[in-house]
């Protein structure tokens, strides 16, 4: 069976990997040929006795720069198809987004270099055509956690990973909201019912109030996001007074 979907990840841990991309419905995805990983070490591509890969950085200053030249050869000896996207992990990089998420699962899967150090050589970004995307306003040790969370992000939208194809519909950002609240058994719990809507029978009624809390849960949480979609006048949550 040809797998459609494929990520190529360039570390110098390679062991890192699978990792958690190994279990649940990554894993067990991965086993059965939906998907398909390869970790490649960065330091196969090194030319000296040392498998050096990095260097000081030019014009001073601390820590280390991952080489243009070591790095560019570990693109190259991928040898991934032009079709296929070149990213960067990087604190600097464009935000991932869901839509961005739902665009790399729909093509033949990315190339992913993970940064170490100080970074890397900003000749090779420029030379490989390397997109920055950024997981979060934070910084890491390395890519690889980054690079797990957008794998593990676009792996459970491919055909055949989720239970059912409309397990994704309702979740956060899918709209550019964030989700409603869930609830489930126990009926009650510490004094705690389960809001008498959801089990009224009534399904136009729940799609309502879950469109109403999720555009509440937005508009307070992630005004970035309510505002992104020009707000909704006129909305009002049932939680609201």
């Amino acid at each position: 069976m040809t797998t459609a979907w494929r990520a190529t990840v360039l570390t110098l841990f390679p062991e890192m990997f699978p990792g958690p991309l190994g279990v649940s419905l990554a894993g067990k995805a991965l086993a059965s040929g939906l998907w398909a990983l390869e970790a490649r070490d960065i330091r196969d591509s090194a030319t000296d006795k040392h498998r050096s890969v990095d260097d000081t950085p030019a014009g001073g200053g601390p820590g280390m720069v991952l080489r243009a030249d070591v790095l560019a050869a570990a693109i190259d000896a991928a040898e991934i198809s032009p079709d296929r996207p070149r990213l960067l992990m990087s604190p600097r990089g464009r935000p991932l987004t869901q839509s961005m998420v739902v665009e790399f699962a729909a093509g033949p899967g990315p190339l992913i270099v993970c940064g170490r150090f100080e970074g890397i050589d900003q000749r090779v970004i420029e030379a490989r055509n390397l997109e920055e995307v950024s997981v979060g306003d934070y910084v890491l040790s390395g890519g690889e956690i980054a690079a797990m969370a957008l794998i593990d992000a676009c792996v459970r939208l491919l055909p055949g990973v989720m239970g059912k194809q409309t397990s994704g519909v309702d979740e956060s950002f899918s709209e550019g909201l964030l989700e409603y609240p869930q609830f489930t058994r126990p009926q009650e719990f510490e004094g705690r019912g389960i809001p008498e809507i959801l089990i009224s029978g009534d399904h136009a009624k729940v799609a309502a109030w879950r469109r109403a809390e999720a555009e509440a849960l937005t508009r307070t949480r992630r005004p970035d996001l309510w505002a992104a979609r020009g707000g909704q006048k006129g909305t009002k949550s049932t939680t609201d007074g």
